[in-house]
């Protein structure tokens, strides 16, 4: 079950690059988790995911020499959901379709993909921790990045458009 888990049920598997991969696959999860309970469902099940994810990693990674295998994905899937909060908590505060934000969406995805690629400052420390946590950990520093990214973007769209 913890393999089906931090795969996201075969995302990671798929080639080329597993983690863009695992990242697509948390856009249309995290708009059903907006669309049945709004930013604070999908706050609190990113919160879940990334803890029973830090448990999970752990064990598949357990005596491997490989701390953090390229098919675990679950790691971007919580990280890309924490990229998409601020357009999540936009859409809710302005009782918006969340599709309307879809520049945000686009913003979300590609930042994080850039953060999680690169792994600028503490989220290259994180990564390099050779750990469960760590696998976790550079994923959801890389979220609040591009998160931080969104919402920068977003003002400065919305002081170009008034």
């Amino acid at each position: 079950m913890t393999r089906l888990f931090t795969i996201v049920f075969g995302a990671g598997l798929l080639r080329p690059a597993p983690g863009t991969w695992g990242s697509l696959v948390a856009l249309p999860l995290a708009y059903g988790l907006h669309l049945l309970g709004g930013f604070w469902l999908l706050l609190g099940v990113t919160v879940l995911v990334s803890l029973l994810g830090w448990a999970a990693v752990a064990v598949e990674t357990r005596g491997k020499g490989d701390h953090d295998p390229s098919e675990i994905v679950i790691d971007e899937v919580a990280g890309q959901w924490i990229a998409l909060f601020p357009v999540s908590y936009g859409a809710a505060m302005m009782s918006a379709n969340v599709l309307n934000l879809w520049p945000g969406v686009v913003a979300a995805f590609l930042l994080f993909r850039l953060f999680d690629i690169t792994k600028p400052y503490i989220i290259g420390k994180a990564d390099r921790r050779g750990d469960a946590l760590g696998v976790m950990l550079d994923d959801i520093i890389a979220g609040i990045f591009a998160a931080v990214g969104v919402v920068a973007l977003a003002a400065l769209a919305h002081l170009v458009l008034l």
